[in-house]
């Protein structure tokens, strides 16, 4: 029996419980994936945005600023790595200026500091690498970036840490209501709950559905991404937009907190709400705006690429209310939802107020997570000091992120969601580097065989049958 549950396990249900767990709560998430932050919250641009771009009024105005004034604390409290590089809106033309122009005066009646106009001399000494066909930008230097997964990890473990409990592989099948609020089935489980969160991303209309609120529809908008080496990472320095259009920000170019470099997104609306695949055509329109953006970019050295899929309202605007009494949803949370995140969080806490659930602070609330690269930023010496108490600290397994055996460890140990490569990958790097798990994936395998306690060959990418061993071969035959 739970005050309330969180169905879904992305950027927006992991910060709403971590605020939640504040209180004298008996909250659960519920997940239907192997691990948190699998859908959207994986892939995406991974930016905090300044607020410039939303329509004044707007939730996503209001709760964008809001969320990107919280964000520096809320990172510095969970070891979440933050960095406030600004960002520049682009210019070919007039017509770009004159958009440009526009969003100024937007950002300005949204409350966004220190937005200005840059002129082309002064911008190609701000980024000497941009195309010389650049005429002017919007520099918004309150823009930053963040790590979207590892903000999400660290705010779900936190929230766990203060009494919050996680079930994985919880696929919603109903929602029926109870004298008391609501009972959730999935095929194999059920939790009864007095609140319901809905926060359930590209298939939070159907979650509302359960409940007889048809009053929105969420779609699939294919975002797909080319991921360079760390050679690349100083680039740009800051994060570079073109002139938005209505179907997003598009192409943007950005390095990352771990010293990336970020090409994409693409924009195109989709019916499949599970078609993550990455397409000839979308990586072309990467290749050739990003031409465009910079004066030179090497495209050879691309490690990866990918697809995120974003949740894309019918009404334009994030769809967060209360369409039935002790039942909220959150959902249509697009672009600038990752930035806003943090306010999401404090709204939907008001509403839940307002619903006349009891919220009483609890006296040992901790919101502090220890960052899980403790031993990757630490000195020479206190390294050394680690391998002599612990000599796994001592083996390199991940040669390109030069992830140790010991931090993989670790990481399986301290989270039960580590229990696959790519679990055990978000939470280290391991596998993230120019190999993608090439030469260290068979030994993290390993690890996770000999942690966990499961045959080698049952050990998962991700999760459900997504084996990467068939079977054991001695003497060249199948075991």
């Amino acid at each position: 029996m739970y005050d309330i549950a969180i169905i879904g396990a992305g950027v927006i249900g992991g910060m709403t419980a971590r605020e939640l767990s504040k209180y004298n709560l008996n909250i659960c998430i519920l997940e239907k994936e192997n691990d948190v932050a699998m859908g959207a919250t994986k892939a995406n641009s991974a930016i905090v945005h300044a607020g410039f771009d939303a329509k004044e009024g707007s939730l996503k105005a209001k709760l964008n600023v809001r969320g990107s004034l919280l964000m520096p604390a809320v990172c510095e409290e969970l070891g979440v790595k933050y960095k406030n590089n600004g960002s520049l809106v682009i210019g070919f033309n007039d017509q770009d200026r004159e958009t440009i122009n526009e969003l100024l005066k937007r950002g300005k009646r949204n409350g966004v500091e220190g937005l200005r106009i840059v002129e082309k001399q002064e911008l190609k000494h701000m980024e000497p690498n941009l195309s010389d066909n650049v005429l002017c930008a919007l520099y918004a230097p309150t823009g930053a970036i963040v790590c979207p997964y590892e903000l999400t990890i660290a705010a779900i473990g936190n929230a766990m840490d203060n009494g919050v409990n996680l079930k994985r592989n919880f696929d919603v099948k109903s929602i029926e209501t109870t004298a008391i609020g609501y009972k959730i089935k999935s095929k194999n489980d059920s939790v009864e709950v007095r609140f319901v969160i809905n926060c359930a991303g590209i298939y939070s209309d159907e979650i509302a559905k359960l409940v007889g609120d048809d009053s929105f529809e969420v779609h699939a908008r294919r975002g797909e991404y080319i991921l360079l080496d760390k050679e690349c990472g100083d680039v740009v320095s800051h994060t570079i937009f073109r002139t938005p259009t209505k179907m997003g920000k598009g192409i943007l170019v950005s390095p990352t907190v771990d010293q990336n470099l970020l090409l994409g997104p693409t924009s195109v609306d989709i019916d499949d709400k599970d078609d993550k695949s990455t397409t000839q055509d979308g990586m072309g329109q990467i290749i050739e705006n990003a031409q465009e953006n910079l004066s030179f970019v090497s495209l050879s050295k691309t490690i990866t690429s990918f697809c995120g899929l974003r949740a894309v309202g019918s009404t334009g605007d994030f769809i967060i209310n209360s369409p039935k009494k002790q039942f909220i949803n959150a959902a249509g949370i697009e672009s600038p939802g990752l930035s806003a995140s943090p306010a999401i969080a404090e709204y939907i806490i008001k509403l839940l107020s307002e619903q006349g659930l009891t919220l009483t602070k609890k006296q040992n609330y901790n919101p502090i997570r220890e960052s899980v690269h403790k031993f990757f930023e630490a000195s020479i010496d206190q390294k050394n000091k680690i391998i002599k108490d612990n000599p796994a600290y001592g083996r390199i397994v991940c040669r390109c992120e030069g992830i140790t055996e010991g931090e993989i460890i670790d990481a399986i140990r301290r989270n039960p969601s580590a229990c696959d490569l790519d679990g055990v990958k978000r939470r280290t790097r391991a596998q993230m580097g120019r190999c993608q798990g090439g030469f260290c994936g068979p030994y993290i395998a390993e690890i996770l065989s000999r942690e966990l306690g499961v045959p080698f060959e049952n050990v998962t990418k991700f999760g459900g049958k997504s084996k990467v061993n068939i079977a054991k071969t001695k003497g060249g035959k199948i075991l």
